[in-house]
């Protein structure tokens, strides 16, 4: 392509992702973004006005070097624009499809301040996409092995991007899953058509060219202890994440046809429950009314599961207004395209059953706003006399979770806060035990991928210092 000025890149309009069309993917579970033309991604790519400071860089997690990938794609060098991410991320595929971009990489893109910002994640995932086609592979320079032994309890981004900094750095990594697949919750915590299952199986065989070990159904707590691991390792990373999911504490929450959001997903994305003949099937909603409570990312992946599985009608309810939805934009709008009805300034204040114990309705409090609470969000409050009853058939309940106390309950020594996440070194990410790491959600509670990443990251820059100290001084 020819030069052009940065006046021209300017003026020139963000590309749009091509997808299929609503009426088409609600009813498969088939990706619902098509990904970019080469045409397409190099002429996003050019928009970048190469600053002298790419703060985008700033808001990057693991800190991918997003000028120069972005330089590499607009010239039609590929294998350098992989190399470019594959420094920092060895991931792309699967961040530049479900991470948070508006508000981290894109969202401190200066183009953003007076117009959109380049459109880094969707360039990040034609990257990946076209290395997978094409079998380009990030050149890895092989290093000496240190003969250190490092077991990563957990195969979700945290556990990830730890085992694939500390294979690098030459140590012998095991990464012990309690689950029949890797992923965490990347595979049973969001569906095929945001995210396929075989762009994760593609990742992860990435780390095992590293020489990285998958050991699946491996319950660290039952089957082996973290004392056992630290004894058989030299280190040990925590990156289970933070699977207990939260409840309402609200009578008849134990009605059948209330789920929690991850079991609900977990049945549907890792044991293809809604397959005819599956072992787990999950609740049949054809022709249901399906209502989620919850405003998240893992809210609308809840909704627009249950369109996809057949609901006569699937909503979300939410206590606050559009504003104050945690989840991205994209996932809203996708799941208003679909058919997703959306109630909001409600909150539940009683699931209802038959005789026989199946959910048959919800009664509901209006809701108003206050003032903003901790999160920055404002507060809301019930409406004094304003209730209702709607009928319903299932509810998935998607407001949060905790760390599952499993590991935990069985390691007293290991500090945590009151909340029941771990505490943990902010530098280093070490435990209150030493040689004990950890990082991601079972720290943090539930946020992004890309910062569990992050504290991925961190936390192999440490281990890699830990278990090689300095030479004395002579």
């Amino acid at each position: 392509m020819t030069e052009i000025t940065r006046r021209e890149r300017l003026r020139m309009p963000r590309v749009e992702m091509p997808e299929q069309p609503a009426g088409e993917r609600a009813h498969t579970f088939t990706e619902v973004n098509l990904g970019l033309t080469w045409e397409l991604a190099q002429l996003e790519a050019m928009r970048c006005i190469e600053c002298r400071r790419p703060i985008c860089i700033d808001g990057c997690p693991v800190g991918v070097k997003i000028d120069e990938f972005l330089g590499h794609l607009a010239k039609g060098e590929l294998t350098e624009a992989v190399e470019a991410i594959a420094t920092d991320n060895l991931l792309p595929a699967i961040c530049g499809r479900v991470c948070p971009q508006e508000s981290q990489c894109e969202g401190a893109c200066v183009l953003g301040r007076k117009g959109e910002p380049i459109a880094i994640g969707h360039l990040e995932r034609f990257v990946a996409d076209e290395a997978r086609r094409l079998s380009i592979h990030p050149v890895v320079e092989p290093v000496a092995p240190t003969g250190k032994k490092v077991a990563v309890v957990g195969s979700g981004p945290a556990g990830l991007a730890c085992a694939a900094d500390l294979a690098k750095a030459g140590h012998d990594v095991t990464v012990l899953e309690a689950l029949h697949e890797p992923g965490g919750v990347l595979t049973y915590g969001i569906p095929d058509y945001r995210l396929p299952r075989d762009i994760i199986q593609h990742e992860v065989a990435g780390l095992e060219r590293l020489g990285v070990t998958f050991e699946m159904n491996v319950v660290v707590g039952r089957s082996v202890s973290l004392q056992e691991l630290r004894t058989d390792y030299d280190a040990v990373f925590l990156g289970v994440g933070a699977g207990l999911p939260r409840f309402l504490d609200i009578p008849g929450e134990n009605l059948i046809g209330v789920f929690s959001a991850n079991e609900f997903l977990t049945r549907v994305n890792l044991m293809r429950a809604y397959e005819r003949g599956a072992e787990t099937p999950v609740f049949d909603v054809r022709n249901k009314k399906v209502a989620v409570f919850g405003a998240g990312n893992t809210a609308m992946d809840a909704v627009r599961t249950a369109v996809r599985l057949g609901a006569a009608e699937a909503r979300i309810m939410y206590r606050r207004t559009s504003e104050e939805m945690p989840a991205r934009r994209e996932e809203v709008r996708h799941a208003a395209e679909e058919g997703v009805i959306f109630d909001f300034l409600v909150s539940p204040l009683e699931f209802l059953g038959d005789a026989d114990g199946w959910l048959r309705g919800i009664w509901l409090q209006e809701m108003e706003l206050g003032e903003p609470d901790a999160s920055g969000r404002r507060r809301p409050r019930p409406i004094q006399g304003a209730r209702y009853e709607v009928p319903i058939d299932m509810v998935v309940v998607a407001v949060g979770n905790a760390p599952n106390p499993l590991l935990l309950s069985t390691v007293p020594d290991l500090d945590r806060t009151p909340a029941g996440t771990l505490i943990v070194d902010e530098e280093s990410g070490e435990t209150s035990i030493q040689g004990v790491f950890a990082g991601g959600d079972i720290v943090t509670g539930g946020a992004t991928v890309i910062s569990a990443m992050g504290a991925g990251r961190t936390a192999a820059m440490a281990i890699d210092r830990w278990l090689s100290p300095p030479e004395p001084a002579v």
